[in-house]
């Protein structure tokens, strides 16, 4: 299997696929044309918007490429069908987005805008999208927030497609083979963006793993390859994980910062500027647990954000959305991983090529040591 994934490109890199309008067509070919696997994010786009970007992709390359859907979220009754293992988040406390709505009154003000629906949807138009990429089947698709039913993971399968599943936990991994994915992503909590745990349970905030633990422990459980994901900006970076038992790594905040990303400036400003000087996780945007850099708006609301995703994500896009209007980075979602600081502004391609020579010279510095050396020699 690990070769049926690493067969679709030359260099072991993965540009993550990031939502909200920064994974555009443009970085997608950028990265595939340069040997990496480009991705394109479904998530928070309508089912036609997902169908134009793949056409667009597809006129730049014709290089393999993937499409990241989020699982819809199970009601409070944990009810989610054809998913299987999204069911049983834990529900928000009974008024907790009314309330945190009643505090981010004074944002709305500040903004000159209004708040979002709470109640705009929770399953992100999956079943449409999913439809669209069984009709015009691309590569890869992965998938976040818990992992899908068999049936489907088996319908992409039978539609030429590879499939992969975030895990944050060797608990999630097994589920995610079991479910009879291609491969598993296994998502550090260094990672930038939401994590994309399975089942959102305030209790184990705190509790995320570290990339290379995390690693070592899926490859010690589950046979399935596996596509390292957190924190990663170098290609000695990229080495490590290899080392750790990966096929592959996938970068996010790295890419982000390129020319070909569609991130507003001010936020790849923000990575290497001074002023934001570590990242946390939070649910102040979204209402599920994500790593941004720390701004006025995480500190002031993300101690009272409730446990309420999609809700609080759409009630607070109007105040996102106006903020990055108005160039703000104190009140946007500054999604960034640990290693934030090391962003490098190099067109997409050259990066991949950059991440390349440093991972060839990392094993090739490796190599000069003999086996129990411990490099002391």
């Amino acid at each position: 299997m690990s070769s049926a994934l690493t067969d679709l490109f030359p260099h072991p890199i993965v540009q993550a696929p990031m939502a909200g309008g920064v994974s555009l067509p443009r970085l997608a070919a950028a990265v595939a044309e340069a040997g990496g696997l480009g991705f394109l994010a479904a998530g928070y786009k309508t089912a036609d918007g997902l169908y134009q970007e793949i056409k667009q992709l597809r006129s730049l390359t014709t290089r393999p490429f993937g499409v990241n859907l989020f699982l819809p979220q199970p009601d409070h009754s944990g009810a989610g069908a054809g998913i299987a293992g999204a069911a049983g988040a834990t529900p928000p406390a009974a008024g907790a987005v009314e309330v945190y709505a009643h505090q981010l009154a004074g944002e709305a003000a500040w903004y000159g805008t209004e708040l979002g629906d709470p109640e705009s949807g929770r399953d992100d138009g999956y079943d449409a999208k999913l439809a669209v990429l069984l009709d015009n089947p691309v590569a890869v698709v992965s998938f976040h927030f818990g992992v899908p039913g068999p049936d489907v993971l088996e319908s992409l399968r039978r539609a030429g497609t590879f499939t992969l599943v975030t895990a944050t936990t060797v608990e999630e991994a097994l589920a995610v083979e079991r479910a009879g994915a291609g491969a598993v992503i296994v998502q550090g909590v260094e990672a930038g963006g939401h994590q994309g745990s399975h089942r959102d349970n305030p209790e184990n905030d705190g509790c995320g793993i570290g990339l290379l633990s995390l690693v070592a422990q899926v490859r010690e459980s589950v046979r399935l390859p596996i596509v390292a994901a957190g924190g990663l900006m170098r290609g000695s970076q990229i080495a490590a994980a290899l080392a750790a038992g990966a096929s592959a790594a996938q970068l996010g905040t790295a890419f982000l910062a390129t020319p070909e990303s569609g991130a507003p400036a001010v936020h790849k400003q923000a990575l290497t500027n001074p002023l934001f000087v570590r990242t946390e996780l939070t649910r102040a945007f979204s209402g599920r647990p994500a790593r941004g850099l720390v701004n006025r708006f995480l500190r002031e609301h993300g101690p009272y954000a409730p446990a309420a995703y999609p809700e609080v994500h759409h009630l607070t896009a109007p105040l996102r959305k106006a903020a990055a209007k108005a160039g703000d980075a104190q009140g946007m979602a500054l999604w960034a991983g640990q290693g934030h600081r090391m962003a490098r502004e190099l067109p997409a391609g050259q990066l991949v090529e950059v991440l390349m020579s440093e991972l060839v010279e990392a094993r090739t510095v490796l190599s000069r040591f003999p086996a129990g050396d411990g490099g002391r020699s």
